[in-house]
C-alpha cells in the first residue's frame, strides 16, 4: 500500500554492514547524460495546454525520445506536474498514487454567510464518495477517495479560496460542486494550481522556458549549472516509498529482474508489511528497482533465507555492478 506522503522520517532496521565499494555512482554524482536518462522535472504546468500536450512539446524542444507525465492536469490547472525521462517513467504507476496538494477558487452561485461556508468545507474531511465527471479518461463509477484535510483561506463575496490536501484521485471539481449543494446555492471550480505532488513542491518547480533554456545552455555552451537545477535524480520522487538497501553483490542480479532474498539485505525501513509497494536501494542511494514485499521488516532482518521482494519495475540497467550470480546459485547470496 501507498500512504500519504508528507513525512519521510523513518525508523530503519539495520541487517548487516559493508564498506562502500568503487562501484555505482550516488545520484548527485552522475552525468547530464546519465542524470537525463534517470531523471524527472518538476514542472510547473501554465494553463491552457493539456498534460499530453505539454509532453509532446517537451519531448520536440529538447530531444528526448522519452517522457511521460504522472497525475493529469487538466488545460486550464496549473502547478506541479512530475515529467520523466527515459528509464524513469518506470515510475510513473506509482507516482499517480501519490498523494496531492491543492490551492483553489470555489465560485458560489449565491450569497453564503462566510460561517455556512466554513461549516459546509469542514464536511468534506475524511472519505468522500465521487463519480468522476463526464469528461473523464476512467470509468464513471462511484468511488471513495480520502480528503485528508481541506480548509478555507478566504471568502470574498462569492469566491472561496481553499487549500486541499487529498488522496490521489480525488476530484477538486466534483468537490467544489457538492459544497454548492450542500449550501444549497450552487458552486463550481473557477480556478485550480496543484502545489505538491508526492515529494515534489510548489516552491522547487521550473517552467518550460526554464527546460528549454537549460538545454540549450548545456548543447550549445556546455554549461551544466542550469539542467542541473531542472532536472532532478528519480530518487526523489520516490521518497514516499519504503527503503530496503541492498548488497553491491544484490545489484546486477536485481537489475536483471531476479527475487531478491534476504541475504542479499543490508538494511530495511520499519513498518513494512507483506504486499506493500517498496523501494530497492544500493549503499550509494541509487535506485534500482520498485517491488512488492514478501515479508515484514522483521522477517526480512531475522530470517536466514527465504525471497524477501519481487521486483516489478527495474529501473538500473543490468551491467551497472558486476554480475556475481552464477548458474543456480541464490540470487543475493552474501559472497564467501
Amino acid at each position: 500500500m501507498i500512504g500519504p506522503s508528507r513525512s519521510t522520517s523513518r525508523e530503519v532496521f539495520v541487517r548487516d554492514e559493508e564498506p562502500l565499494s568503487q562501484y555505482g555512482k550516488r545520484p548527485e554524482e552522475r552525468n547530464v547524460e546519465e542524470l537525463i536518462e534517470y531523471g524527472v522535472i518538476n514542472l510547473d504546468k501554465p494553463a491552457g495546454p493539456s498534460s499530453h500536450e505539454v509532453v509532446a512539446w517537451l519531448r520536440k524542444l529538447v530531444g528526448i525520445g522519452k517522457v511521460a507525465h504522472a497525475g493529469t492536469l487538466d488545460p486550464k490547472v496549473t502547478g506541479v506536474l512530475p515529467i520523466l525521462l527515459n528509464r524513469s517513467i518506470k515510475v510513473v504507476p506509482y507516482l499517480l498514487a501519490e498523494d496531492k496538494e491543492y490551492v483553489g477558487v470555489l465560485r458560489l452561485h449565491g450569497d453564503v454567510s462566510e460561517e455556512d461556508i466554513r461549516r459546509a468545507v469542514s464536511m468534506f474531511k475524511g472519505s468522500v464518495y465521487q463519480r468522476p465527471p463526464l469528461r473523464s479518461a476512467v470509468k464513471r463509477v462511484v468511488r471513495v477517495r480520502k480528503i485528508y484535510d481541506v480548509k478555507v483561506l478566504e471568502v470574498s463575496g462569492r469566491d472561496v479560496l481553499f487549500w486541499m490536501w487529498c488522496e490521489a484521485g480525488t476530484y477538486v471539481r466534483k468537490f467544489c460542486h457538492d459544497v454548492g449543494l450542500i449550501l444549497g446555492v450552487g458552486a463550481h471550480m473557477q480556478e485550480l494550481r496543484r502545489i505538491r505532488s508526492g515529494s515534489l513542491k510548489e516552491e522547487e518547480s521550473v517552467t518550460l522556458h526554464d527546460v528549454v533554456d537549460a538545454f540549450s545552455f548545456w548543447k550549445e555552451e556546455g554549461d551544466e549549472t542550469f539542467i542541473r537545477r531542472v532536472i532532478t535524480p528519480v530518487e526523489k520522487v520516490v521518497e514516499h516509498l519504503p527503503r530496503v538497501v541492498v548488497r553491491d553483490s544484490s545489484v546486477d542480479a536485481i537489475a536483471r529482474g531476479a527475487m531478491l532474498a534476504v541475504p542479499g539485505i543490508l538494511a530495511v525501513d520499519a513498518g513494512i508489511k507483506v504486499d506493500d509497494v517498496v523501494a530497492i536501494f544500493t549503499k550509494k542511494n541509487e535506485l534500482v528497482a520498485i517491488g512488492k514485499a514478501l515479508m515484514r521488516s522483521e522477517q526480512m532482518i531475522t530470517a536466514k533465507k527465504g525471497e524477501a521482494i519481487k521486483p516489478e519495475s527495474v529501473l538500473m540497467k543490468p551491467g551497472t555492478y558486476p554480475s556475481l550470480w552464477h548458474g543456480k546459485k541464490k540470487v543475493s547470496e552474501k559472497p564467501t
